[in-house]
This record gives structure tokens, sequence and C-alpha cells, in this order.
């Protein structure tokens, strides 16, 4: 736009600013030791190798898990999906999602019916709730796993995963939990939910770089899950088989350790700031915005309308104008950055009722201003 200004509403695909220091962090290790860990004999990779013990420590802390070998670096949340899926299930096997699921879910998903494998979506409202009842009427005699999102990157809505853990549970199913939108946004406890493998990635709410994610595995399920890439560790190099100790048996190849350094730092800037208080001022922002948004007549908010049971992400549907155009105006004349379209999840969008025109999203993150909520209202009402 003509003075420049930027308003960045897009915190649904990455965070952004970044957490103070990502940049900092990352650039010293790249300038002052990019040393490789489990390889360098040396003080530099050892200095390097505890601060990856130390995030690893962090993430555990996070998601409530006791034992940091239990976390493990991926590329991403789409690598560390497609690790349980390709991973863990077989040919016969039965597996349960929500109707609000990624593309990073369902594509493997698909994929893997090639090799005998089935799913069901479970019934999912149009306001993107759940009901727990609805996985436990869709358990089969051959379902193995139920994975789901714990909050819908399309329109906000936080699935039960209490609740559906414990169904889990009482089915001997393992449960796959994508926090994609939640982490570092709702705790998530992980041991307390009953979660066998959590997903997450670092450049959303947990506020660190892209290319950083990784999941949490439980004990049960990593004796039953193969290691879905196979490589050099670092450790046991005389054998040809992939070590079965953890994090080693899912981690072939170099990490992206600035990446992880990256992580470290916002992770501790999340500690000190509180899980708490960053979902306070994303939910003020976000009921701000909805108030005045249910005043305008030719909108039509996706999802919930309220600020129970859900994250700092609103959809909304023009009724009179196409929602491309729309976005494209936003920027164009007033700066606001938004995501539209099918957010790579044309799932949840036909379970929301906004399948195939898609809607435009607004995700806010903690360092967004009530002023530029309003000046994106103008620029709602004026286009």
């Amino acid at each position: 736009m003509e003075d420049g200004r930027h308003i960045y509403f897009d915190n649904g695909s990455t965070s952004w600013p970044k957490a103070p220091g990502v940049a900092e962090a990352m650039a010293r290790l790249l300038k002052n030791g990019a040393f490789n860990i489990n390889r360098g004999n040396y003080e530099g990779a050892y200095e390097v190798a505890e601060m990856v013990l130390s995030t690893r420590d962090q993430l555990a802390r996070l998601f409530h898990v006791r034992d940091s070998r239990r976390v493990i670096f991926t590329a991403g949340i789409t690598s560390s999906l497609n690790y349980f899926i390709k991973g863990f299930l077989k040919n016969g096997d039965h597996v349960l999602v929500s109707g609000l699921e990624h593309n990073a879910v369902m594509r493997p998903l698909r994929q893997m019916e090639g090799k005998g494998v089935t799913y069901d979506i479970v019934r999912t409202e149009a306001d993107g709730t759940l009901r727990p009842e609805s996985v436990e009427e869709a358990v089969r005699s051959n379902t193995k796993a139920v994975i789901m999102l714990h909050a819908s990157n399309v329109c906000g809505t936080i699935l039960p995963i209490e609740e559906i853990g414990e169904i889990c549970q009482r089915h001997h199913l393992f449960f796959a939990v994508d926090t994609a939108q939640s982490a570092g946004t709702i705790p998530v406890d992980m041991e307390g939910c009953k979660i066998d493998f959590l997903a997450f990635t670092g450049h959303k709410g947990l506020l660190g770089p892209q290319g950083i994610g990784g999941f949490l595995i439980s004990e049960e399920l990593d004796s039953c899950m193969e290691a879905y890439i196979a490589g050099g560790t670092g450790s046991q190099s005389d054998s040809l088989y992939m070590p079965e100790a953890l994090p080693d048996k899912y981690e072939s190849g170099t990490l992206n350790l600035p990446g992880i350094i990256g992580l470290h730092t916002a992770l501790s800037y999340i500690e000190e700031v509180g899980i708490e208080n960053i979902h306070r001022r994303k939910m003020e922002l976000t009921g701000y915005f909805l108030e005045r948004l249910v005043e305008l007549p030719y909108i039509r908010i996706v999802g919930k309308k309220g600020t129970d049971d859900r994250v700092a992400v609103v959809s909304i549907d023009f009724l009179d104008k196409d929602n491309a155009a729309a976005a494209f105006e936003l920027e164009q004349r007033y700066g606001i950055m938004t995501r539209v379209g099918l957010h790579c999840a044309p799932t949840a969008h036909q379970t929301l009722h906004t399948y195939p025109q898609g809607t435009v999203r607004f995700a806010f993150g903690m360092k967004n201003a009530k002023e530029e909520i309003d000046l994106c209202l103008e620029g709602i009402r004026r286009i």
C-alpha cells in the first residue's frame, strides 16, 4: 500500500515476528561454529550437542513428558505425521480422523489406501465441534489409531483431545495428535491426554524458524513403529541396522541444527512469558475482532462465533464478493496480510460448508494490536 504499512494477520501459516533473539542465535551458530553433533569429537560439537539436549528438555517440559529422549526432531509437522502414518500403519489397518484434518494427514492416508489402509471421517459439525461419542461409535474391530488435530487451522475450533484420549485407551487404540495450531498457545499434556504420538512444528505458536519440528512418542507405540527413514546416526556405525535406542532410531542424517538453536531461543522466551499470558493476549484480540464482525451483514463467520474452545484463528466468507478478490483488496489498499483459499484442508472446508470457495483467514499473534484490527474491520466494511 502507498504508506508502506503492513499488518500481519497470517500467524496460522507461520508466526511473525519471531521470538526475540531467534535470528541472532541462529546467526551465531552459523558464524561461530556450525559443528555437527554425534560426529565431531571436539569441544565445539559437544557445546552444540548440549544445546540440542536442552531443547529436547524444553519440549519434554512443554508437553509434559518425563523422558526427553522421546523427543524426536524432524523437518516439520508434515514429516512427523508421515512418520506415524507410514511407519506404523499396515495392510488391513483402519484409522479414524476428524472432519477438520489438514492435508498433512489426509494425503498420506490417501497414499496408504494403495497399501490396504482404510480410514473413516468421524462426524464433525459445521462449527467444527466434534462429540467424543462420535469417535467411539465409529471404532471398528480393525481400527488401530485415531489421528486428529488439536485445533483447526481453518476455523480455530479446539477438539476434545482429553476425552478422545480416554476413548482410545479404553479401546486399545493409538492416539496421534497434530498440534500445529495449539503448541505454544494452549497447554498440551501428552501423558494426561493419553497421546501416543504428538506432532509439533517450531515455526507457528512456538515462535521459532521454519524447517524444524518433530514428534514425541510413547514407549508402547515406539515398540511397534518402524523407522520410516534410515541412514547414518553417528551411533552404532558398525551395524547396517538402525539403532533401537531413542532418539537415534528416528533421527537419520544431519539435524537442522540452526533450526533447533532458533527453536531453543523461542522456547526460552515462551517459558519466560508464559503460555497462559500468550493465549490470553491472542484471545483478547480474537474476541475484539469477532464481536465486531457479527455486526457486518455481508460476511459469514465460519465456525464458532465466540472465544470459548478456540484458538486465535478466524475465517470469514464474503457473501457478496469473491474471497480471493477481498483478500487482494485488503492487502493492496490496507496492507493487511491474510491467507485466502482452502488452507491445505479441503476436508475441513467440506465440513464447514465453505468448499470450494474457501475463506479469508485471519490469525492473530501476541504482537498484534487492537488498532490494527480496527483498520482491518474498516477495510472489510469498505470493500
